[in-house]
């Protein structure tokens, strides 16, 4: 049962991050009057996990991560309870500030937990039953959000976020054990500089944002390829929900196949990048059967690799220093869901769209050799 609520924090960040992002583009002008506008709404979440995930990391490590969880939870129905009030354009841009702020602190509290309260010969499992719930999450946002914003506006849709946060938040409070913060040895800039340069923890940090803008990238350009293709509406959205749903199954799995010792961090992580940058290069081909085999594997690959991922940084991690890697780990995963899309659309504007699938496949082929986790994190 503890670990429920921290599933269910999971989903609640990414539920929360696309399903108003899906639904920005059709509000009234009075809202949303450019392109540019739209672009700066939908950044304002992302931006502020960017630079505020490595600072609620550190602070979860000071107090705990199960204060910074239930702060993170109530800030955000709170941060989701302003437009619900007010109800004014304006107030969107609090309330999604507010969002990502909050989410900053509960989301690597949430991934901090999953490893303070599993044992390590079980991180494989928990991450990637987290890891599932997230991707429920994200598959879900744009559907159950467009579908609650047809109903009742942005303001039920806020609602529904604002109730959603609390009452995760009253489960946790109630489920989640207290894990008080472990002593620490006093860390210098230099000694912070020397962890996060090392390979234990740029390996599997490099690998997440990969995999991150594997799925960034297949999500948001799979159905420009279909559309180029004659595909409608609702089969290029069937092909992002296979990239999605195979994910989110395919991430226990891989979990439990590494604690049970069938599969590696170091070959886990190879298999996966191999497997997305398999389905790019089928995602540059011709044909709906091409497309949906890209969705697939894109789905797979990113599935295996990110419960390995994590596991491999908790692994390597001093247990007093987890909530610090793992916000700053989730600040590389950020860093990968903006850059795999920007690169992607900067070669295609240079040549075409199939052409910055090839770049990327190349560059995760590339990283298969060189974003391995050393052999001493392997389980065996």
């Amino acid at each position: 049962m503890r670990m429920w609520p921290l599933y269910a924090a999971g989903f609640t960040t990414a539920f929360g991050a696309h399903a108003v992002a899906a639904s920005l583009g059709g509000m009234s002008s009075d809202a949303v009057r450019s392109l540019m506008t739209l672009g700066a709404l939908l950044a304002l979440y992302d931006g502020a996990e960017v630079l505020l995930k490595p600072v609620f990391g550190t602070i979860s490590d000071r107090i705990g991560a199960r204060p910074v969880l239930l702060l993170g939870l109530v800030g955000f129905a709170v941060a989701s309870s302003t437009y619900v009030i007010a109800d004014r354009p304006g107030w969107l841009w609090v309330a999604r500030l507010g969002q990502g702020a909050a989410a900053s602190a509960f989301s690597p509290a949430a991934s901090t937990l999953v490893a303070r309260l599993n044992p390590s010969a079980k991180h494989g499992r928990a991450f990637g039953s987290y890891g599932f719930y997230k991707s429920i999450g994200y598959t879900a946002g744009p559907l159950l959000g467009g579908g609650i914003v047809w109903l009742g506006g942005f303001r039920l849709l806020f609602g529904v976020m604002t109730v959603l946060a609390a009452a995760v938040a009253l489960w946790a409070l109630l489920a989640v054990p207290v894990v008080p913060p472990l002593p620490r040895t006093r860390q210098t800039v230099l000694d912070l500089a020397r962890r996060i340069t090392d390979p234990a923890f740029l390996r599997p940090t490099a690998a997440l944002a990969a995999a991150t803008a594997a799925l960034s990238v297949g999500v948001g350009f799979l159905p420009v390829t279909g559309a180029s293709d004659g595909l409608g509406t609702i089969a290029t959205g069937a092909a992002v929900s296979l990239l999605a749903a195979t994910a989110a199954v395919v991430q226990p799995r891989s979990g439990r196949a590494l604690d049970a010792g069938k599969l590696t961090t170091r070959t886990g992580i190879a298999v996966g990048l191999g497997l997305a940058a398999a389905g790019f290069v089928c995602a540059a081909l011709p044909g709906v059967a091409f497309l949906l085999i890209a969705a697939a594997l894109i789905g797979a690959g990113t599935g295996v690799i990110t419960p390995l991922g994590f596991a491999a940084l908790a692994a390597s991690t001093p247990p007093e220093r987890l909530g610090q890697t793992m916000g700053t780990a989730e600040l590389g995963r950020e860093l990968g869901d903006a850059g795999g899309p920007l690169l992607v659309a900067a070669v295609a504007s240079i040549a075409v769209l199939d052409a910055g699938y090839v770049v990327l496949a190349v560059l995760l082929a590339v990283g298969l050799l060189i974003l391995r986790p050393a052999r001493k994190l392997n389980r065996v």
